[in-house]
């Protein structure tokens, strides 16, 4: 993301936090990051107190931004079924992206190795709302099991943006057929206005 002379100190070194440690990892050194910002390093110290702080501070900006495009708008006229196929759909829109590198959660989570850092409490805390989302619709779509169907869903996608992110897979569909086949293995039947075979064998919607 681009940095502009019209945003604060603060959102330049967010915005170069996010870019610069997703595209080459937390290692990244402050004087690399303030370069980037072109923000001073006093000044850094003197809106964080680390270059820690200002990685969690990005990513917590970041899961927000994540969470808009994830979720349906509140507005939308939807079933918790296609609520939950939704998230897949976004996702599977985003790792097309050639410059998709993965889920930043799960990405500095894997890197940092220490779920005690400040900014993997941050990660783990995103992660956890996006699992807690999709237990809330699992209930509502009449689960068996919403709290196994929950994590079923989260190893799905967790699995597919790390596949997608490392170029490994081109997802075309399969995140969304997984998570399909899941919610009919978990007893959530297909709408009556949905053919019945979309619920094993679905085509992208």
């Amino acid at each position: 993301m681009a940095t502009t002379s019209k945003a604060s100190p603060r959102e330049r070194l967010l915005d170069a936090a996010a870019e610069l440690f997703y595209r080459k990892g937390v290692g990244v050194g402050t004087d690399a990051l303030c370069r980037a910002a072109k923000v001073s390093k006093r000044s850094m110290y003197q809106l964080f107190a680390s270059k820690d702080e200002v990685l969690a501070a990005a990513l917590d900006r970041q899961g927000r931004t994540i969470t808009a495009l994830l979720r349906p708008p509140p507005e939308a006229q939807m079933t918790p079924r296609d609520r939950l196929l939704y998230v897949f759909e976004r996702l599977e829109e985003e790792t097309a992206s050639t410059d998709y590198l993965g889920c930043p959660h799960l990405v500095t989570q894997i890197e940092l190795k220490d779920p005690g850092h400040v900014a993997s409490v941050v990660s783990a805390r995103n992660k956890q709302q996006l699992a807690d989302f999709f237990r809330a619709e699992a209930e509502q779509a009449g689960a068996d099991d919403p709290e196994t169907l929950a994590r079923q869903l989260m190893l799905v996608y967790d699995g597919a943006s790390a596949r997608a992110g490392i170029k490994a897979d081109a997802l075309n569909g399969l995140a969304v057929d997984a998570a399909k086949a899941l919610l009919h293995a978990a007893g959530i039947p297909v709408e009556a206005h949905q053919d019945a075979s979309d619920s094993i064998h679905p085509a992208t919607r």
